[in-house]
């Protein structure tokens, strides 16, 4: 069994459509997927449908969008295999128009400093609930401006405090607000790229806010980081996934899907997560009466 949990469309960031991405994972030996288009359920029917016609289990999932205050830093909180998804459309609707507000901004700004028009931008964002960095670059590639997507002009315009920097950072839910929403939609919640918030108290933060596991397998982590994460998920009673976090031609790493995965133990501690929470639930319940 290989399964990749992190996998975008190009409904959200990514550049693939979901047929071609359930054809590459069926080429490239992965069976079970799981679809996590960022504030975006749109695809996770339709992608479950062409799985099951090509041997391949969909699971259904979001990467919805936070910022966290208190260390100033965007966080993506993975919520999986929720029992009531449109209980979360409102949360990614909220997050879908703060992005749209910070898009139009970055486009005027780019305009402003290079031969692109807002039209061209959105045409490279054409299939796309949204316009996300990657569609301005791709328009300044279009427009000879640069031959690479994440090269010294995407970090001269996309990092925050820098002069020439046109980012526009969405007003976007805390992370807590939206483990909230995930386990009101009887979801599970997921850290992803938990690596990165190394040296800062975030784990601590989102595992007293009821944080469900953290993505220690990405191509974000290198070996070292992956076996440190999957070991502190174990003694913190949390889950441990891995995924490619892919997004085509759009990715900052060389990777396809099933890069990076999910080990077989870990995914069976995933995909039973849920019977045992209510397990737990039933049991302390019988211990009240």
């Amino acid at each position: 069994m290989t399964a990749d949990l992190h996998c975008h469309t190009k409904l959200s960031d990514g550049s693939m459509g979901i047929d071609d991405i359930i054809v590459l994972a069926q080429k490239r030996g992965v069976d079970t997927l799981a679809i996590t288009d960022r504030d975006c359920l749109a695809g996770t029917v339709r992608a479950k449908l062409i799985g099951e016609r090509h041997g391949i289990k969909v699971i259904p999932g979001v990467e919805l969008s936070s910022y966290d205050s208190e260390n100033k830093s965007e966080v993506y909180i993975i919520g999986y295999l929720s029992d009531s998804p449109d209980r979360l459309e409102g949360l990614c609707h909220r997050n879908l128009m703060a992005r749209k507000r910070a898009a139009q901004y970055m486009m005027i700004k780019a305009a402003q400093k290079f031969p692109i028009s807002a039209d061209l931008v959105l045409k490279c964002a054409q299939g796309s609930t949204n316009v996300y960095p990657v569609h301005i670059m791709t328009a300044l590639m279009e427009s000879g401006m640069t031959t690479e997507l994440y090269g010294e002009l995407y970090n001269e315009l996309f990092t925050e405090g820098n002069e020439n920097s046109i980012l526009v950072r969405p007003k976007l839910p805390e992370p807590e607000e939206v483990i909230e929403a995930i386990h009101d939609a009887g979801g599970i919640a997921i850290l992803a790229y938990a690596g990165t918030f190394e040296g800062t108290n975030m784990l601590e933060k989102l595992i007293a806010a009821g944080l469900d596991g953290i993505e220690a397998w990405c191509p974000q982590h290198d070996e070292e980081t992956a076996a440190g994460l999957a070991k502190f998920a174990k003694k913190n009673g949390l889950l441990a996934i891995g995924g490619s976090d892919f997004k085509g031609r759009n990715n900052k790493y060389c990777v396809s899907i099933g890069s990076c995965t999910t080990p077989e133990t870990n995914y069976s501690e995933f995909a039973n997560y849920k019977a045992k929470i209510r397990r737990q639930q039933k049991k302390n319940a019988a211990e009240e009466k």
